[in-house]
């Protein structure tokens, strides 16, 4: 893992070396090295941290040219099929320098040009600069497992791992833009390639950019799409049994290739099925797997330890229980600082003091992230196939009835009142929005301060960004994994791996495992009103020990609610939210705390404000 930061100008820019200072900023992405390159005519730069994985020695050190010196790249992530196409290459004719995936990647845009990206598979952000034809080239993977933010102004491109990067050295005074804003206070989160910061933007997922360093013009297009295909309901047990050995066998190669490093590959247990499977397989490959889980002493809801232990003891890993310490409230600031665009996920926290630990011993694992949106793992799918097969009875005009009174009438925070809301959608084409942390209703009045009219242009992302299909698990499934997979867990988990040094891979996102699940196996090997990950399981039934609990379904959160009844915590979210600088309307704010202290679920939507409120100070972002 790495960070990575550059400009391309059509004239010499002054403060070239100011700009790259922000590099500095990407240390705790990439302690190990860093390397700095410039243009002779001072147009270019390009800067890079590195966190040696493969290769150690310095002929891994970025910038990285090629033989000609024609080619310069910056590059953050692994290539996990490196080795084949270094072969492949290398049987062409082509002179390695050294054992780097970075130098396979100049290979490939050398050999294929834009069309690389499709050849690669594995995490990657990553910019060629190509001397001869002056052209900037950046592309980042499929799922969306690494960032890349670009600003374009006064005729200077800039990209950075992170926005922070971006920030330093940059004249501009930087404001939030309104419209990314109520995406965050709907969505939780800022989706696509907008920015919460005005003039700055996100290079979406499977997605490549090519800049004209001259002309400063630039194309961003899509080189890869989410499958969707409709896919007839599976046969009795033998086609079953099929899907079963398929989706073994593509787990197990996914997990073979992202072993591979010169230093040690672990595994996050928590003891869960994805994780355990991983585990599983990875033991088949390798003796003595090192493994890890987390406890938090104080709160036995979130101990794993009996799970894993006993995965662990099946397998015969090397495994290790870490404790984690307490949390103190200074950690809200430290993780909002970091987080570019903050996202609504208390487990941010959890995620953070889980890599904090295991860094410590190992500096590469593997963790299950994907396999919930690729095989119908989340709540709310099941929760979604039982509401559309029993309520088509009740007639649509009942339930719109319903889903109004439940706006205007229940309190922000009573359990049902977001699904209840919901029934003003008809399931047989639209998405309900199931994680509502504020209806417009309330973010109007949340944002009155800032503007009377509150714009909210995200009320109608779920309508415009589905997919076009009958099948409402399908629409479903696409749209966790384009938006709150991308958005959130993998935003959640790189940035929290990555300030602690720590390179993350997730198996379940391997190309092939994503076009398997979205391209063959059938919704009702998914999820169903009663049951989710469904083929999964039954995988589970064929590697893991007969007494491992397959109902258990541990969300990696923190006590948030209970934590804001009193004491330090509801101090500390009390003074951050009713300081005479917030944004937000203090009586929305206090009415939050009311409905908390009565009973509500409001812990994850007063942390939304506090991480906004923390962010914006820190950054000094004006609104």
């Amino acid at each position: 893992m790495c960070g990575i930061l550059g400009f391309a100008s059509w004239k010499a820019v002054k403060n070239k070396s100011e700009i790259l200072m922000g590099g500095e900023l990407l240390n705790h992405r990439g302690p190990d090295d860093s390397g700095e390159w410039f243009s002779s005519d001072g147009k270019i730069g390009l800067s890079h941290r590195r966190l040696s994985i493969v290769d150690l020695s310095v002929n891994g050190r970025q910038p990285m040219s090629d033989s000609t010196n024609r080619y310069k790249i910056v590059f953050n992530g692994e290539i996990y099929n490196y080795k084949e196409l270094f072969d492949k290459f290398s049987n062409q004719g082509y002179e390695f320098n050294s054992k780097t995936d970075t130098e396979v990647i100049l290979a490939s845009y050398i050999e294929w040009g834009e069309n690389c990206t499709s050849h690669l598979i594995g995490m990657f952000a990553f910019a060629i600069f190509d001397s001869e034809k002056n052209t900037l080239f950046l592309s980042r993977d499929r799922a969306g497992e690494k960032p890349l933010y670009y600003a374009h102004k006064d005729g200077i491109f800039r990209f950075c791992s992170e926005i922070k990067g971006l920030l330093h050295g940059n004249s501009i005074k930087p404001s939030v833009n309104k419209s990314s804003l109520d995406y965050y206070l709907s969505l939780g989160f800022v989706p696509g390639s907008r920015c919460i910061i005005d003039g700055f933007y996100k290079l979406p997922p499977a997605s490549s950019l090519l800049l004209d360093v001259e002309k400063q013009k630039f194309k961003v297009w899509k080189y890869w799409n989410l499958p969707n295909q409709k896919k007839i309901a599976s046969e009795p047990e033998i086609l079953n049994d099929n899907f079963v050995d398929e989706l073994e066998s593509l787990l197990e190669n996914s997990i073979q290739k992202q072993m591979v490093a010169d230093v040690d590959v672990g595994v996050l247990l928590s003891g869960g099925v994805d994780s355990s499977l991983i585990t599983a397989l990875a033991s088949r490959n390798k003796d003595k797997v090192k493994t890890f889980t987390v406890s938090f002493p104080g709160h036995e809801g979130l101990d794993e330890t009996k799970y894993a232990r006993l995965i662990s003891n099946h397998f015969k890993t090397d495994h290790f229980e870490l404790n984690a310490s307490e949390i103190d409230v200074d950690l809200f600031s430290k993780l909002a600082y970091q987080y570019d665009e903050p996202i609504i996920d208390s487990s941010i926290i959890p995620t953070f003091l889980l890599c904090e630990l295991v860094q410590k011993y190992c500096k590469v694992v593997m963790g299950g992230d994907g396999g919930d949106e690729l095989f119908g793992g989340y709540e709310h799918y099941s929760r979604l196939i039982w509401t559309n097969k029993n309520l088509k009875l009740i007639p649509s005009v009942i339930q719109k009835k319903v889903s109004q009174l439940s706006t205007n009438i229940l309190p922000i925070g009573f359990k049902g009142r977001n699904w209840l809301q919901s029934l003003n959608v008809n399931l047989k084409d639209d998405l309900p929005l199931i994680a509502n942390y504020f209806d417009p209703k309330y973010r109007k009045k949340l944002m009155s301060k800032v503007d009377s009219d509150w714009p909210t242009p995200s009320s109608d992302f779920f309508k415009t960004n589905k997919i076009e299909t009958e099948d409402l698990l399908e629409r479903a499934t696409h749209m966790d994994f384009s938006n709150y997979l991308a958005e959130d867990i993998l935003v959640k988990v790189d940035r929290a791996s990555m300030l602690n040094s720590l390179e993350v891979r997730s198996p379940f996102l391997d190309k092939d495992l994503i076009e398997f699940a979205f391209n063959k196996v059938p919704s009702n090997l998914k999820a169903n009103s009663t049951q989710k990950k469904i083929l999964l399981k039954r995988l589970s039934y064929k590697l893991l020990p007969k007494d491992f609990d397959r109902t258990r379904k541990q969300g990696f959160k923190i006590p948030l609610n209970a934590w804001l009844k009193q004491g330090k915590y509801r101090d500390f979210f009390y003074n951050v939210l009713l300081d005479s600088n917030t944004i937000f309307d203090k009586k929305i704010v206090l009415k939050l705390f009311k409905y908390q202290d009565l009973g509500m679920n409001n812990g994850e939507r007063l942390f939304a404000l506090v991480m906004f409120e923390l962010w914006r100070r820190q950054h000094n972002i004006s609104i």
